[in-house]
Parts: structure tokens; sequence; C-alpha cells
């Protein structure tokens, strides 16, 4: 598969052949629904247990006389009446981390960047280095290229230090290294851009 390349002042740099084995792959809504739901799991953190009365550091002794004393007839100081005493009913330990096989994920990955390349678009950049590394200027220089409201621009080993200042503060705009692109990200946005970079670490993750 062949994608035009671009600069970032929409200047044509030739042509790309792109690995079909990486974004040639017809997508599967069932593999992309088990990807998304298994990286929105792991996002979740542990919800923290409330030590019951069993689970409490307090003396079981009786701590008043059964009769005669003026007051209730109280057990040990664990009970939930008590400051101190364990959570009544609490909350219990809820751990939501699955696991899912590699090869699934991987699967995945390839489907969500196959699927922006089916719809046309999936964007190349020759890379992303910026004369002027200002918002207002980055505004402009997207809003020529249209790449719609919200999209995701994924560099090489590390995103390039003035478009990640100057995209820093658009909202529709998110940048990752190659080695953090994965579906969930991929598939919310309308315009998917790799730079001549993160295409080479992408298809060397996949084929390496």
């Amino acid at each position: 598969m062949k994608v035009k390349v671009q600069t970032l002042d929409a200047a044509d740099k030739g042509e790309i052949e792109l690995n079909d084995t990486v974004f040639g792959v017809e997508p599967r809504a069932d593999i992309l629904h088990r990807v998304v739901t298994w990286q929105l799991h792991n996002r979740r953190g542990t919800a923290r247990p409330t030590r019951e009365r069993s689970e409490v550091s307090r003396t079981g002794k009786k701590f008043g006389r059964q009769k005669g004393g003026g007051t209730a007839r109280h057990g040990d100081r664990a009970a939930p009446i008590f400051i101190g005493g364990g959570k009544a009913h609490g909350a219990r330990l809820r751990d939501f981390n699955s696991s899912l096989n590699k090869k699934v994920r991987a699967l995945g990955l390839k489907m969500a960047l196959s699927s922006h390349a089916a719809a046309g678009t999936l964007v190349v950049l020759d890379d992303l280095n910026v004369a002027d590394a200002k918002t207002k200027a980055m505004t402009g220089t997207l809003s020529k290229l249209g790449f719609g409201k919200k999209v995701l621009v994924i560099d090489g080993e590390a995103v390039e230090n003035g478009f990640a200042l100057a995209t820093r503060n658009l909202s529709g705009v998110n940048v990752l290294p190659a080695i953090g692109a994965n579906v969930y990200d991929i598939l919310k946005h309308d315009t998917l851009v790799l730079t001549r970079a993160a295409v080479e670490k992408l298809e060397a993750r996949f084929n390496g």
C-alpha cells in the first residue's frame, strides 16, 4: 500500500510503501472490542477494602460488667458502633486488572492502524520539525492541513520537542511516541498522523 508523504507545510515529499501485514489487515469489531475493554479495565485502580470487625486491632475483652454499670451491655470494642471499630458491611477488595493474549493485542493494534488506512484518514508526514514552536502558528499550520477536530500524532523514538510544545495547549491534538501507540487512542481520533520514523518503528515492532 502506497501513501503520499507530505511536510507540515503541505509540500509533497513523495510516497511511502506501507507494509500490508500491519496496515492492510481487515478490521474485526470483536477483536477491537476485546482490546479496548482490556485497556480500559487496566486503567482502573484497585478498589481499596475497609477493615471489618474481625480485622481491626482492638481488644476483645468485654469492657464493662453486664449489669449495674449504668450503660448498655457492650461486648468488645471492635464493634462498628465504636470509634476505631470495624466497618459494618464495608467495601470489599476489587481488582480490575485483566489479561489478554499478546497475539490478540498485537492484532488489535494492526486492525486499528488498518482501519484508518482503509478509511483514508491516515496521514504520513516526513517529520515534525517546526521553525516556530508557538501554539498560534501551529493552529494555522494544522488548519491548512485539514486534519479534522481530533488528531492523534505519532512520532518515532520520541516526539519532536518543538512540535510537542506547540500543540500542548491544543485540545483536539494529542501526541505520542511510537512505543505508546495503542488501540483505544487510535480509534477515538478522527485522523491518525504518522511520521516516517513512526511507520518504521511500528513495522519493526511487528516484524522484528
